[in-house]
């Protein structure tokens, strides 16, 4: 009689793969339709695809708990959303430099670097500590629900850390709504010409989309400068997350406070030889519309995975305080980015 041992020990490898894959299947799945419904309504109708995104998962939350989805949601509203943050960084190219030109890069730089110094330094005053005041000083400063979610990433977890998200993300998507039908107004009303109005713009509308949204509206011009400068906000998301990251895992150090976050997360790796890559001309452009693509239907899947992680209650719990909070960073940055256009201008 053979001996069963005699054969070895059977391979393991893949079966615990394919047992992972089957895991996060149903998860990944509802994301995954979840992304598919938002972009189909937004394209249709005009909404907000994150928000959408948002909502649809709130909507759906007793999933969040159900044995066969959770696995799905817990690594979509994870990292899944890393590797969208990282695929952003194809967007990233050398010609908005030249075109914008260093003094409004440099105001663009500058509004971004004051806004979340102006969230840590007045969070107190509002009841906040410093998790909430950099997500939310990050997200209005740079680049709306994107950058939220990839601050998030890196800030060490307590049992509110994804009600702050939900309610930055709710937030500054609303905030953006309401910038793209009123700051094209405002500009014409401060007597911004149209490249003026699309800086004005592109430095203060959070969302991308609505960047898009509120610039086209004007004009061609004020279009394609509106999204140069809001890119100029995404290429901070890297540096300001890194730097961040470092401080963060030093602090946790020195009070001994949980696990150390990564030196440097893998992700804002990504994103920053993705961005060196684009800007050095080395990738095809299929390969960067294709990551571009992929990028946002990815974080469309993760936000939606975020919202079956959550009960709208939760949302509640942030309270007006957080709302009020939200608002006055968002003015801030536009007096401070009208100011200096207003100091620029010949």
């Amino acid at each position: 009689m053979a001996d069963p041992a005699a054969s070895g020990p059977e391979p393991r490898g893949f079966e615990r793969l394919a047992d992972r894959a089957g895991d996060l299947f149903p998860g990944l799945l509802v994301a995954a339709i979840i992304a598919l419904a938002s972009q189909f309504v937004a394209e249709h109708y005009g909404a907000p695809a994150m928000l959408l995104a948002l909502l649809f998962g709130i909507a759906l939350n007793f999933l969040g708990s159900e044995t066969r989805a959770r696995p799905g949601i817990d690594f979509g509203s994870r990292q899944i959303l890393r590797l969208g943050v990282a695929f952003l960084g194809v967007r990233i190219t050398a010609d908005m430099l030249d075109i914008l030109g260093w003094q409004v890069i440099g105001l663009v730089v500058g509004g971004v670097v004051l806004t979340i110094a102006f969230g840590l330094i007045f969070s107190r005053l509002f009841g906040f500590r410093y998790r909430f005041a950099f997500l939310s000083a990050g997200a209005v400063a740079i680049c709306g629900a994107s950058a939220a979610m990839a601050i998030a990433a890196i800030l060490p977890k307590d049992e509110r850390s994804e009600e702050r998200l939900i309610f930055t993300v709710v937030g500054v998507t609303l905030l953006s709504t309401v910038a793209m039908i009123l700051y094209p107004v405002l500009g014409d009303v401060i007597g911004f010409d149209d490249r003026t109005t699309g800086i004005f713009i592109g430095a203060t509308v959070h969302d991308v989309a609505q960047v898009v949204g509120a610039g086209y509206s004007v004009s061609q011009e004020t279009g394609d400068t509106a999204t140069l400068v809001k890119l100029l906000r995404v290429v901070m998301l890297a540096p300001v997350v890194l730097l961040a990251a470092l401080v963060i895992r030093a602090w946790v150090g020195a009070a001994g406070e949980g696990e150390k976050p990564p030196l440097v997360p893998v992700f804002v790796l990504g994103f920053i030889g993705l961005a060196a890559l684009s800007t050095a001309g080395l990738l095809p452009e299929l390969v960067k519309d294709t990551l571009s693509e992929a990028s946002r239907w990815l974080l469309l899947m993760a936000i939606g995975s975020v919202g079956m992680k959550t009960m709208p209650k939760d949302i509640l719990n942030v309270g007006f305080a957080a709302a009020m909070f939200l608002l006055a960073e968002t003015a801030f940055l536009a007096v401070f980015i009208v100011v200096g256009l207003n100091l620029l201008a010949p």
